[in-house]
């Protein structure tokens, strides 16, 4: 039998859906959430260099990947809504956005913790941390700027707007430790190198990256089913409204 996904581009098609997967990305997020944290915190070997403190890398990493990524994914999102006019696209842009900006903080906050031992200081104004610092504006200003507006078609098209121009400064987050002299250090995983760290420290950082990408799936799922519930709500009063006699 083939399956029509288009449908599922309708919001009150795609309602029902997420309900039903949302259950199964929550489990999962608490289930790779507990194995990733029993494999950092008490399997991981002590870092030879950092001692413990080091610790820290299996949070701090894997909510900087999810603010980068998230951020990509809201900005698609956003394009598809402009391109085609679809509803439910710009819905999963506004339900992305507080789960990239928490992440984005969380990849901060963790990080000044960790540059307090490593660096001595808990923040520098190193490019990587700026550009950073840079992306929870971003989704701070995608936030702020659909919420400013109260025509919901004209708020999806501006916040869209804001999200694609500022989406270029992703790969300025991921290339700043090779364009300029930073402090950060480089990358412990690449795809075109071997890990620069035992093979139990990259299995629960890679594990606690499923977890946040689970419950980021999860989270944008329950959001945009109340987004929908809002809009479909607005809509119906205003539709009430502008029934009434004057």
């Amino acid at each position: 039998m083939k399956l029509n996904w288009f449908k599922y581009a309708s919001p009150a098609t795609f309602y029902p859906l997420a309900g039903k997967l949302i259950p199964w990305f929550a489990l999962s997020a608490a289930g790779f959430t507990f194995a990733g944290l029993y494999l950092s915190f008490f399997v991981a070997p002590t870092d030879f260099q950092q001692r413990e403190s080091y610790r820290i890398i299996f949070i701090h990493v894997p909510a900087a990947w999810m603010s980068m990524f998230i951020y990509i994914v809201m900005a698609g999102w956003a394009a598809a809504g402009l391109i085609f006019n679809t509803r439910l696209s710009s819905m999963m842009a506004s339900a992305l956005a507080p789960t990239g900006a928490l992440f984005t903080f969380i990849a901060l906050w963790t990080g000044a913790f960790w540059g307090k031992p490593t660096w001595g200081a808990w923040w520098v104004w190193d490019a990587r941390l700026t550009s950073e610092l840079m992306l929870l504006f971003l989704y701070l200003g995608f936030l702020a700027l659909h919420a400013a507006i109260d025509d919901t078609r004209r708020a999806d098209r501006a916040s869209a707007l804001l999200a694609l121009v500022g989406v270029v400064n992703v790969p300025i987050i991921y290339f700043s430790v090779k364009w300029w002299n930073t402090l950060h250090q480089g990358a412990s995983v690449s795809m075109t190198m071997a890990p620069k760290m035992a093979t139990t420290m990259l299995l629960g950082m890679l594990i606690m990256a499923l977890a946040c990408w689970m419950y980021s799936i999860a989270a944008a799922l329950a959001r945009v089913r109340c987004i929908i519930l809002e809009r479909e709500q607005q809509a119906e009063w205003l539709a009430k409204l502008t029934k009434e006699p004057a």
